[in-house]
């Protein structure tokens, strides 16, 4: 790799306003706010709105769609392509 040319990679600590839950990991995402972590270390935290803590796939909130009931509806409505 070119050297200079990389953004830099470091320890950052991702905060989900919405659950409450914030994780370290490493990331090239840079930020002007900064947290004292769990470890006594001060690091750079993103807020997001989502996370895999409040998103509802995850929790397993998520509502499934009946597309098969969606398409039935729609082919009584206006009828089959191609149909005579």
């Amino acid at each position: 790799m070119k050297p200079g040319i990389h953004p830099a990679y470091g320890p950052v600590v991702f905060r989900d306003r919405a659950a409450n839950y914030a994780f370290l990991t490493r990331s090239t995402v840079t930020s002007d706010k900064t947290i004292e972590w769990e470890d006594g270390n001060t690091y750079p935290v993103v807020d997001v709105e989502v996370s895999h803590v409040s998103h509802p796939f995850y929790t397993g909130t998520a509502r499934v769609l009946d597309t098969a009931g969606r398409v039935e509806r729609f082919e009584r409505r206006y009828g089959r392509r191609g149909a005579n």
